[in-house]
């Protein structure tokens, strides 16, 4: 796998909410099975939160949904309703992006693998 660090941009379907993350060309990506992500459809790969940044003025389209126990943090844009990113419960120090919001070309491999969240807390 490539761990060839580049720059990758994303974000909504309006384009009201932009970021730019720093990630391999190359990725994991993480299909989960829980209520949220499975009713989304969401597949997404994480990053350290300091390589992840909002443009210009995203966060003013932004809003947030928590549910259960409002650890995990579902941004999504308030004008077309995507969530291109969200904070996980499993862990606060990470952003996990949408892969499907990331502007193409950068990319160069996804390896999807399956992340049973139903059973989140013995998985």
């Amino acid at each position: 796998m490539d761990l060839h660090m580049v720059l990758h941009n994303g974000g909504c379907h309006c384009g009201r909410v932009r970021w730019r993350v720093q990630a391999p060309s190359s990725v994991v990506a993480w299909q989960c099975n829980c209520s949220n992500c499975s009713m989304r459809g969401t597949i997404h790969f994480t990053v350290p939160s300091e390589r992840f940044s909002l443009l210009e003025r995203s966060d003013q389209f932004l809003t947030t949904y928590t549910f259960g126990t409002h650890m995990a943090k579902h941004k999504f844009c308030k004008v077309c309703g995507i969530t291109s990113f969200y904070i996980p419960r499993s862990n606060p120090d990470v952003v996990s992006v949408t892969l499907r919001c990331v502007d193409s070309g950068t990319i160069n491999h996804v390896e999807i693998r399956q992340y049973d969240g139903k059973s989140w807390e013995i998985s």
